[in-house]
């Protein structure tokens, strides 16, 4: 049978749940689907193709829904697009991918393996597979016979994905792809008897195309699915997981759990439920008492507290999170003697730096002549005196002491602060 739990008080299958966390666009049966999951575990599957090294926020959204088909018992597999990534995806683009070498393919596959081993877990509870495992073994002679002859032009033309790129032009290589992502959901199924596939909004063509493909050679009565998820947008009307720094990456070393706990903190209070119910596993009860704490005391900021710390900790772990919550704490007080110099390299990822020697000198000449975060010693001298200067956090009001960059923080970083919120990050070379 398939999972039921509860849901505000009600018993529900994993659809019900979903579609109160608002977070199915279209599917391709519904009733059909709803009784399939009540009945037994599905097997479903979400693609990703390798075409970077990591996963961003936007690629997370349809695997949250793979992760809690997982939580309800069923069967998710992950498809990783060795062979589909090695031609790309038209999705989205008003123009051509630049192909990538094959060598860059598997760099890619690797690490994103990695990452969905971290976020699904290393138990035998979900499955990862590469498509080009299988696409790769088709010869342009059987593609053309056993598919090819199956997809009518004039259906793959009128494809969202496909219509939008007429105007501008589109690649044979990319019109095809359609092709290729519906013999994953038939392998897939025959394979492995997975009968969902999950999707982005921009998805849903490839997913028809390919539960088209499995009616014809499997019989119309084949029981195959298809679902997505609705477009992400902030409610200003922009694009979800966008920054003025660009992505906001899964991988720590591209985006520091640092700055991905605040990414999160920072959301918009007309925002912040709705990623509530799309990135967390809170139940319903908890999140509309943050709901009703956003309505009440929008100024505590509590709901996006609990965002910031349930997706940090899925994606990056308990520890980050802990890290994240003391750099915040310590920026916001001004103690920072106490971070780590881990810690530091997060927090401080983005103020002004400068790379000192480990050499002791007086303080007005360091901040001068050293790292010029004074513009001249007139006024390094008036704001050391003034109390303006706090050198690893603590207050230095001594024209005449000494900065020893070695004292603190393994002997890696001094941290200068001027005023009440300037922060300047010396670099001691090794």
């Amino acid at each position: 049978m398939g999972a039921f739990y509860y849901l505000g008080g009600t018993i529900v299958t994993i659809i019900d749940e979903l579609k109160w966390r608002g977070a199915i666009n279209q599917q391709t049966d519904e009733e059909g689907l709803a009784k399939l999951v009540s009945e037994k575990a599905v097997g479903l599957y979400v693609g990703i193709d390798p075409t970077g090294d990591s996963m961003h926020i936007g690629h997370l959204i349809p695997f949250m829904i793979l992760k809690r088909f997982q939580l309800a018992g069923h069967r998710p597999y992950i498809v990783i697009g060795g062979g589909t990534g090695s031609i790309g995806d038209p999705s989205g683009k008003k123009s051509e991918r630049t192909l990538q070498s094959m060598e860059q393919v598997h760099k890619n596959e690797a690490a994103i393996t990695a990452q969905m081993q971290r976020l699904f877990g290393q138990d035998g509870q979900f499955k990862i597979v590469n498509n080009y495992d299988w696409l790769s073994t088709i010869s342009l002679l059987a593609f053309l016979r056993d598919y090819g002859k199956l997809f009518n032009v004039n259906n793959m033309l009128a494809k969202e994905v496909v219509a939008s790129r007429l105007e501008v032009g589109i690649s044979y290589t990319e019109f095809t792809y359609q092709i290729l992502q519906s013999i994953d959901f038939l392998h897939l199924y025959e394979a492995e008897d997975v009968q969902l596939q999950v999707g982005g909004a921009d998805q849903w063509g490839n997913i028809t195309a390919g539960i088209d493909l499995i009616h014809k050679i499997k019989g119309s009565d084949t029981k195959v699915y298809g679902l997505t998820i609705p477009l992400m947008l902030k409610a200003d009307g922009t694009k979800f997981g966008k920054t003025a720094g660009g992505a906001v990456w899964l991988d720590a070393e591209k985006t520091s759990p640092y700055e991905f706990y605040q990414f999160w903190l920072n959301q918009d209070d007309r925002d912040v439920v709705k990623y509530l119910k799309y990135f967390t596993f809170l139940d319903q009860d908890e999140i509309n008492d943050l709901a009703q704490k956003v309505s009440d005391h929008p100024e505590k900021r509590e709901a996006q507290r609990r965002l910031a710390e349930e997706v940090t900790a899925f994606v990056h772990g308990q520890e980050a999170v802990n890290e994240a919550e003391n750099i915040s704490k310590a920026l916001f007080s001004g103690d920072v003697a106490e971070l780590t110099a881990r810690e530091i390299e997060q927090g401080f990822k983005s103020v002004p730096s400068v790379t000192v020697t480990a050499e002791k000198r007086n303080i007005v000449e360091w901040l001068v002549d050293v790292t010029s975060i004074e513009p001249s010693r007139r006024q390094a001298r008036e704001d050391v005196s003034n109390g303006a200067i706090r050198i690893n956090g603590e207050k230095v009001t001594d024209t005449e002491a000494t900065v020893d960059p070695s004292s603190h923080f393994d002997g890696q970083f001094v941290i200068v602060r001027r005023g009440k919120k300037k922060y300047f990050l010396a670099r001691v070379e090794a």
